[in-house]
């Protein structure tokens, strides 16, 4: 395992309208520059927003128009350049020898509604993951999209990560799951203008003793920039908190002394306390312990 890993979190201009090609193809170079920047910088990995390429408005498409959401028309989508622009972003990883996790729309067949999910590509070029979002939101859900089933975790350099997608963060258990599956960092990456959500998510650095990534829309940086979460809590890196694209670096260091108690001493002791740690030491029958009326 590296002892000191670079972790590069992208604030990244997110489109919102699917059929929209130059702004789609603008955007995606955006990426791949960002892309370049972070592996200048000799980052090992870089992580993009949830819809990085496009994350479709509902009201641009509502089969009923701006005017009222419905149920998408997702053949207003351009499938075929978002596909191009996805394996651009994968073969400049390749040549770049870096890593990239970035969203988007991933479709499947017949009348299923698209996933919205984080693709992940390894330093050869390779697409080795993608998470689909799992908890949905209730206009995602009737309108948008196909949840997905399953967390995601992989490794680089020894580095165990996992995945979550925006709305998620609001759901404990995903987190939870991701501590018991033994990762050093969870990758978060958003599209939503939220201080709370950031909150929120900087809470599980002190609840579950990892590291997180907290990727959102460069349009959003004004209220939370993006960042990186150490274990404990707190944030070692920030993006600017002006709204344009840029990126947030930090070295997650596993011999760093001030991530130690959050490591090696919280995160083992939480999992003894929860494996039955207190069950011998629980006092059975007597008087003073059952009676709850009394002082």
């Amino acid at each position: 395992m590296a002892r000191t890993f670079r972790l590069a979190v992208a604030q990244s201009e997110v489109v919102e309208d699917p059929a929209d090609v130059t702004a789609l193809r603008a955007s995606a170079a955006r990426l791949r520059e960002l892309m370049t920047e972070a592996r200048d910088a000799g980052a090992r990995l870089v992580q993009f927003p949830e819809g990085a390429i496009t994350y479709p408005h509902k009201r641009v498409m509502s089969v009923h128009g701006p005017e009222r959401v419905g149920p998408a028309d997702w053949t207003r989508a351009a499938w075929p350049v978002l596909r191009a622009e996805a394996e651009a972003i994968a073969d400049l990883a390749g040549r770049l020898g870096i890593w990239v996790a970035f969203g988007s729309i991933h479709p499947l067949s017949g009348a299923n509604r698209p996933h919205n999910s984080l693709y992940v590509v390894s330093d050869t070029g390779k697409l080795v993951g993608r998470y689909d979002k799992r908890f949905l939101s209730n206009t995602e859900l009737r309108y948008l999209y196909s949840p997905g089933a399953e967390p995601l975790v992989f490794e680089v350099d020894g580095i165990r990560f996992g995945c979550a997608l925006c709305i998620e963060v609001n759901f404990p258990e995903l987190f939870a799951e991701y501590e018991r599956l033994d990762v050093d960092c969870v990758l978060v990456s958003v599209m939503v203008d939220d201080a709370a959500r950031a909150t929120v998510a900087q809470a599980y650095g002190t609840l579950y003793s990892y590291w997180l990534g907290y990727s959102v829309p460069a349009q959003f940086a004004a209220t939370v920039p993006a960042g990186v979460v150490a274990p404990g809590g707190r944030w070692i890196a920030r993006a600017s908190s002006s709204p344009e694209p840029g990126l947030a670096i930090a070295d997650l260091e596993l011999s760093d002394p001030d991530i130690a108690t959050a490591v090696q001493l919280a995160r083992p002791w939480r999992r003894t306390a929860q494996a039955g740690l207190y069950d011998d030491h629980v006092v059975h029958g007597d008087p003073r312990s059952d009676d709850r009326g009394s002082f």
